[in-house]
């Protein structure tokens, strides 16, 4: 597992909003740098979508470029610094609309959207569920799901002090189940074997090891038809099924908001005040 926010803040806060910096004035002498920081990142987002996460280094990414190594560390530091810029640069991939642009009606609706585009990358770039991002890169990508989260929330009658906390129970759970889905589909393209197929050649466990005494809640579940979903379909249903139910849970948060304190206050203890 690599982590994010490993670099040198001061240089990768600058690389991360590079884009909003005033273009420096190019020098009168020397040569013109060969590569800019856009195609460097672009490098080795292509090197991980290929090879892995584990393959991508300034050596593999100059390789790709063509280029020496040490060409590269002029413009960036180092791997830690680049990989905050490549989960950044994939995550802004989701275009999720920002304040004025169209988006859907409902707050439902928006957050279905997020979730959509956020399996999309996930499934794009498998690598992106390796990366923990406990301490997130803090650049436009990561902003803009921030800001299309709380934009969400924030009007739909939750508490101030609420709105966060639940635009991060979203991003955690959408973050873990379209990663957990994209691992999925990536185990399939290296072992050349589907999932039904590593569940069929392991068949032998449901008759000699599987306990149903132990287990009695998933063995009821199976009889019942609870476990017989297609494996894709299966996954699918995990990110749907489960997000519907922490939206209905979001929505029971806004009624109880709405509905207020449940009876009258009470008087004041002793020497208190209301």
């Amino acid at each position: 597992m690599e982590r994010s926010g490993a670099g040198d803040p001061a240089r990768t806060l600058d690389l991360l909003w590079r884009h909003r910096a005033a273009a420096p004035a190019r020098p009168a002498r020397g040569r013109r740098p060969r590569f800019a920081v856009d195609q460097i990142v672009a490098a080795a987002v292509a090197v991980a979508d290929r090879d892995g996460l584990a393959a991508m280094s300034m050596e593999r990414v100059a390789e790709e470029l063509g280029a020496g190594t040490m060409s590269l560390y002029t413009h960036i530091p180092g791997k830690a610094e680049l990989l905050d810029l490549m989960v950044d640069a994939v995550l802004a991939e989701r275009a999720l609309p920002g304040p004025g642009d169209p988006a859907p009606e409902g707050w439902r609706a928006r957050v279905e959207l997020y979730a959509e585009r956020t399996r999309a990358v996930h499934r794009r770039h498998p690598w992106l569920g390796q990366v923990s991002t406990v301490r997130p890169p803090l650049g436009p990508g990561t902003f803009a799901e921030e800001e299309f989260l709380i934009a969400a929330f924030a009007g739909i009658g939750l508490p101030p002090d609420r709105v966060s906390p639940t635009a991060g129970a979203v991003a955690a759970f959408v973050g873990a189940t379209a990663a957990a889905e994209a691992a999925a589909g990536q185990a399939e393209r290296e072992s050349g074997q589907t999932e039904d197929a590593w569940w069929a050649a392991r068949q032998a466990f449901w008759r000699d090891h599987f306990d149903e005494a132990r287990y009695p809640a998933v063995a009821a579940l199976w009889r019942a038809g609870g476990l017989d979903r297609e494996a894709p379909e299966a996954r699918a249903a995990v990110l749907c099924h489960g997000l519907g139910l922490l939206l209905d849970g979001i929505e029971a948060c806004v009624r109880r908001s709405a509905a207020g304190p449940a009876g009258p206050a009470g008087p004041a203890g002793p020497g208190g005040s209301r």
